[in-house]
């Protein structure tokens, strides 16, 4: 089978609103072809969790893990549109399970658009220098290198991360299953990940530093 394109994954995105990754899980699936790509995606419950992310997500819960004994611990503030939904356990369960992931996983955004624009431009120099560096043609490296950007994406991004419980999903798939079960839009809004003692050695060498060049002025 010919390799999906992205034209191929947006005509199928405008068909039904579906995430990028979700759309090209579903046309490998069905071999390229358009229509059994949107039956798939409409048997998951895809496309219709798509059509609610427009809706107000003014309730939810903010949900906490705490793992090894202590040492991580995760807030995590997770929206849905009514309190009623929030109560119930398979949302506390997705609560729970995202605030797990975020503890194991350790992404730095929720989603790939809050990836600054520094963030961005150094991870692309760096990709293109090492794509330089092992003597790729000079015609091919902003393609190898966008391809890096989306394997930085995948392990940087909170939502499309591999679900830590489930590989082979995502962990934007595991929150569209919930939606298409609880019929209610759910939005990741933003986590806090702490782990015991980050930052204290730094804090200690900066301090020393600062010291030195006291005694040293």
């Amino acid at each position: 089978m010919a390799p999906i394109t992205a034209e191929q994954v947006k005509q199928l995105r405008d068909k039904t609103g579906a995430g990028m990754m979700e759309c090209k899980a579903a046309l490998t699936e069905a071999g390229g072809d358009q229509e059994k790509a949107v039956d798939i995606l409409r048997k998951k419950g895809l496309a219709s969790a798509a059509k609610r992310a427009g809706r107000a997500t003014s309730n939810g819960v903010v949900g906490s893990y705490i793992h090894m004994g202590g040492k991580v611990g995760v807030l995590v503030e997770v929206n849905c549109e009514t309190d009623f939904v929030a109560r119930t356990d398979d949302f506390q369960e997705l609560v729970k399970d995202i605030a797990m992931h975020i503890a194991a996983a350790d992404p730095r955004f929720v989603r790939r658009e809050e990836v600054t624009q520094d963030v961005l431009d150094r991870e692309r120099a760096i990709y293109r220098e090492r794509t330089l560096a092992e003597g790729k043609p000079e015609k091919i490296v902003d393609k190898i290198v966008d391809g890096r950007m989306e394997k930085f994406y995948g392990e940087s991004v909170l939502l499309e991360q591999p679900f830590i419980k489930d590989p082979d999903k995502t962990v934007q798939q595991l929150v569209n299953e919930k939606i298409a079960k609880i019929g209610e839009n759910i939005q990741v809004r933003r986590f806090s990940r702490f782990k015991l003692g980050e930052g204290i050695e730094k804090r200690k060498d900066d301090f020393a530093a600062e010291v030195a060049a006291q005694v040293g002025g």
